[in-house]
């Protein structure tokens, strides 16, 4: 058992490997996104119901519970990209739905008790929203090439006000990854932490030598149970939350807005 709150976002080498002063070694990070990548793959490919009715219309027209989960999901990431993007963003559609799906994977696997989450270390959020970022800038210079510098430039201003304007816009639009990858980053910290602390508190009063205190103990197991909930709540929310936001950047330089 981890004896610390904080022990959870440790990365650990279950297996030391390096070679020319470069680390291979396999870690729990690395297991964690082997175990997303394949439940992916068996959500898109393999996730399927069979039918006990042979017949052939119902077995090739009726959708199976399964394939209307996908179906779900599916329609959830083309309304975030066509509500931001509109048809402009169809191309973009691959991208989009692969980084919300990844973010949401990485949010739920991280609530199981003992698992590791992948989007509470923010250089994996950094990771992300820079990648956002950057992927977007060269975007919008293929589209617009100097003319996106109109982002950072406000309409219709004097040139005294766009001395005074300009640095502000500029350090507020660099400062646009940053807070997308710390966003996440805080949001999945501080709930874990949190979850970790009270089951930890709760584990100690059952363990205590008191008939009382082993009673007292259902006041913060009620209490986990509630923001468990709301923890469920914010894996799905800051997942939609990024891929709203990188919806947003990705139209910003298309348009110019």
């Amino acid at each position: 058992m981890m004896l610390a709150p904080l022990e959870q976002f440790k990365l650990i080498a279950l297996l030391p490997l390096s070679f020319l002063n470069i680390d291979f070694s396999l870690t729990n990070a690395l297991i964690i996104s082997s175990v997303i990548l394949i439940s992916f793959i068996f959500l898109l490919f393999f996730l399927k119901k069979y039918q006990i009715n042979s017949d052939f219309f119902y077995f090739y027209y009726i959708p199976t519970i399964s394939q209307s989960f996908i179906e779900l999901l599916n329609k959830i990431s083309i309304q975030l990209v066509y509500s931001n993007l509109n048809k402009s963003g169809e191309k973009y559609y691959p991208y989009v739905c692969t980084l919300f799906f990844f973010i949401l994977f990485c949010n739920l696997i991280g609530l199981i008790p003992y698992s590791f989450t992948l989007t509470s270390h923010i250089i994996i959020t950094f990771f992300l929203s820079f990648s956002v970022f950057i992927g977007v800038n060269i975007i919008g210079f293929e589209k617009h090439t100097y003319a996106l510098f109109s982002l950072i430039i406000p309409a219709n201003s004097s040139l005294i006000l766009a001395l005074v304007l300009v640095p502000i816009e500029f350090v507020s639009y660099l400062a646009k990854p940053i807070s997308l990858g710390v966003r996440l980053f805080i949001n999945l910290m501080a709930g874990h932490t949190l979850l970790k602390v009270i089951l930890g508190f709760s584990w100690s009063l059952v363990l205590a030598d008191s008939f009382f205190y082993f009673f007292l103990h259902l006041i913060p197991l009620c209490l986990l149970i509630v923001l468990m909930g709301l923890e469920l709540g914010v894996a799905l929310i800051q997942a939609y939350v990024f891929t709203i936001l990188t919806c947003i950047y990705l139209n910003d330089s298309i348009n110019l807005h």
